[in-house]
């Protein structure tokens, strides 16, 4: 029962209204963000095939071009321009890219010469997804392939001719992960998973810094205030306070998981669900969706496989959380709990940075050990190994991570059950204020 009362009393100094708040408005700001991606990555596909087009030449071909552009699907904007002035003729335009055919177009194709077409695009600023919209290549792509279909059809070559000329081999697609394959580009299969893949990655890194900085603050605001002294000196276990402090700062996490996870879920799938939309309203022939590629490869997650990410993230958590109980110990002040998180961030960073760059899997093996060697590692790569069914990967990562907790609570418990934990510091050269305030007493 005094266990319960304290993981009660530290559920209630933790979960407070602001870390709730926090949790709604970020979750909020994912999902309004998710579609926003959305819409926009909607409006680049649709745009892909809207022309803004400006006949300077005005001659019979141009309008047997344009005529032809609106046969083949695209949604053709007719508009007048004159001048060099480009941002002048954008406005004039009311558009956001715009392509020019300008003066003599005709005479220098009939002419045996390479005319040119202008391509104007107008750029507000410096973000990716801003300017997905503004891309002429779709245009300048469709008006090239009627023009070669002109210039053949003139030659005498049938439509039959044309489409041999235009794509003179069928490349078909396989992509094989270990014994299953499926009829798509490894490419298509890639910007499927990719997104879903980083979701993991920037959750395990923003909890293990929170985490951290929960523990450590706490246990050292309670050692610099003297609440710690008054609590040990309870007639409580040391243990079951080290149990309460730990449990209730791997519930709050856990929560933070949760909330997270799902706002980055409806985040990714803002972009990845479009695409998917998009792209399978437009397979032909023998090719499948995205989405049902990945399930016949295999790649896709089952419940059992989400339980155990969980478990290594939930070992990750109680790890970060016994070496933030030590560490939060040796802090004499507010400022130096900054410092003492610098061990944790490293150890978080290089794994997370990896992770999103590289397989590890695939690093020389020296590197490898040494990577492997930070327990957080594990819980990076935890859904490519499962995903690609590297199991004795992902069990033995679980397996250290296990060994690793052990060890940190074995030393947390140590500390915590002697009188060190109120006098322990890291002082770096000077005098522990705890100690000061003894050698006064005395």
């Amino acid at each position: 029962m005094k266990f319960f009362n304290l993981l009660k009393k530290e559920l209630s100094e933790l979960l407070t209204a602001q870390t709730i708040v926090t949790l709604v408005i970020v979750t909020g700001m994912l999902m309004m963000l998710g579609n926003l991606m959305k819409s926009t990555i909607k409006e680049a596909v649709e745009n892909e095939y809207t022309i803004t087009l400006s006949d300077r030449d005005d001659t019979d071909f141009t309008h047997l071009l344009a005529d032809t552009l609106e046969k083949s699907g695209a949604t053709l904007k007719l508009v007048d321009t004159s001048g060099d002035d480009y941002s002048a003729v954008l406005r004039e335009a009311d558009a956001d890219s715009l392509v020019i055919i300008p003066e003599g177009f005709t005479e220098k194709l009939e002419n045996g010469e390479r005319p040119e077409m202008i391509s104007v695009s107008g750029m507000k600023s410096a973000a990716a997804m801003s300017n997905m919209t503004n891309s002429n290549s779709g245009a300048i792509g469709l008006i090239s392939d009627c023009i070669s279909s002109a210039f053949a059809a003139k030659a005498g070559l049938t439509a039959e001719q044309v489409e041999l000329l235009q794509m003179p081999v069928t490349v078909t697609e396989q992509t094989v992960v270990k014994d299953k394959s499926a009829p798509i580009g490894a490419a298509s299969i890639m910007s499927g998973i990719m997104m879903k893949n980083m979701i993991l990655p920037i959750i395990v890194f923003i909890l293990i810094m929170f985490t951290s900085n929960m523990l450590m603050g706490a246990i050292s605001n309670e050692k610099i205030d003297k609440t710690l002294e008054t609590l040990l000196s309870a007639p409580v276990s040391r243990t079951a306070i080290l149990g309460a402090k730990m449990l209730a700062a791997a519930i709050i996490a856990l929560l933070n998981a949760v909330v997270y996870m799902f706002g980055f879920s409806s985040f990714m799938s803002g972009a990845t669900d479009s695409v998917s939309e998009e792209m399978g309203s437009k397979l032909v022939g023998q090719y499948i969706s995205v989405d049902s590629a990945l399930e016949k490869l295999g790649l896709t997650l089952g419940v059992g496989d989400y339980v155990l990410i969980g478990a290594q993230l939930f070992l990750t958590i109680m790890i970060c959380l016994s070496i933030s109980l030590m560490l939060g110990a040796l802090v004499n002040d507010t400022k130096q709990s900054q410092t003492m998180m610098m061990p944790l961030m490293i150890m978080a960073m290089v794994p997370y940075l990896i992770s999103m760059m590289a397989d590890i899997n695939s690093l020389p093996t020296a590197i490898r050990m040494v990577v492997y060697a930070i327990p957080f590692t594990h819980t990076f790569s935890a859904m490519n190994n499962i995903m690609f069914g590297n199991m004795p990967i992902f069990f033995g990562g679980l397996a250290y991570q296990f060994v690793v907790f052990v060890i940190c609570m074995f030393f947390a418990l140590r500390l915590f059950n002697s009188d060190k934990i109120l006098t322990a510091s890291l002082n770096f050269g000077q005098k522990s204020k705890f100690k000061k305030h003894s050698n006064a007493d005395e």
